[in-house]
């Protein structure tokens, strides 16, 4: 259960899943930590409500501030499924931010540092990740996204780490990056469509962003999701208030 001596780390904080994860831990009255590359962004988005410590997890050397103290981790990083400005091309062949290298490496880069007595790691990753030869993954998978995401699931699942493994589908509403905190404190999902978890990457469709942040703060207060990898995404009718201790238990 999350307690207001808990420091939090979110990897990604300027990202369009963790933004909102930093804002509903915000709501909660909960430290944060926000490692970013971008300093002066993450200062004009999160209002200096949040301890902003730059860094990069390509880079091992630079995460020993950001991981100083805290006692979870929830790492939102990732890059795009395929080649863009985002990939940071030397050449084709050179891309500083492609999947494997944020994806894959980077993740690993953010587990070494992690010390053993975290309470937990939380990491979101895809739907798809077990299903990379099937349609329409395979097609995700063309640049080897799915691949990436699968090897930083295993070297999570290997660590002596605490962890729960996050599988959205494809991602809906926002990104917000262009908005302030207070925008992103009243962001409500555009979906009308309730939240269904599930295991072993079966589940097929959209998630919102916004319940995949819930999903990543609300894990930790429930120790039915430690050592768990869950599918979620949006289908069927949406209650109005979520029952995340009733859907966490219906997969343990």
């Amino acid at each position: 259960m999350l307690n207001n001596s808990d420091l939090i780390l979110v990897a990604g904080a300027t990202g369009g899943v963790g933004q909102l994860v930093v804002a509903k831990l915000l709501e909660k009255n909960l430290s944060v930590r926000a490692l970013t590359r971008n300093k002066s962004k993450a200062e004009k988005m999160f209002n200096d409500q949040v301890d902003i410590v730059v860094g990069d997890i390509r880079y091992p050397d630079t995460l020993k501030r950001a991981i100083e103290n805290v006692t979870h981790i929830i790492c939102c990083t990732g890059t795009t499924a395929f080649p863009s400005q985002r990939w940071d091309f030397a050449n084709f062949f050179e891309a500083k931010n492609s999947p494997q290298i944020v994806d894959s490496e980077g993740v690993k880069n953010l587990i070494l540092a992690t010390s053993k007595n975290i309470k937990r790691f939380v990491f979101v990753s895809s739907c798809g990740v077990l299903r990379k030869d099937k349609l329409p993954f395979n097609i995700l998978n063309t640049f080897g996204v799915l691949d990436a995401k699968l090897s930083a699931e295993k070297a999570l699942e290997q660590s002596v780490l605490s962890y729960t493994i996050i599988r959205p589908g494809r991602l809906i509403d926002g990104p917000y990056t262009s908005y302030d905190l207070n925008t992103l404190l009243r962001a409500k999902t555009d979906g009308k469509k309730g939240i269904i978890l599930g295991t072993g990457d079966t589940l097929n469709g959209d998630t919102s962003r916004i319940d995949v942040a819930s999903a990543c703060v609300e894990c930790l207060n429930y120790e039915v999701t430690i050592n768990k990898a869950f599918d979620i995404i949006n289908s069927g009718e949406r209650s109005p208030v979520i029952n995340w201790e009733k859907l966490f238990s219906e997969i343990s």
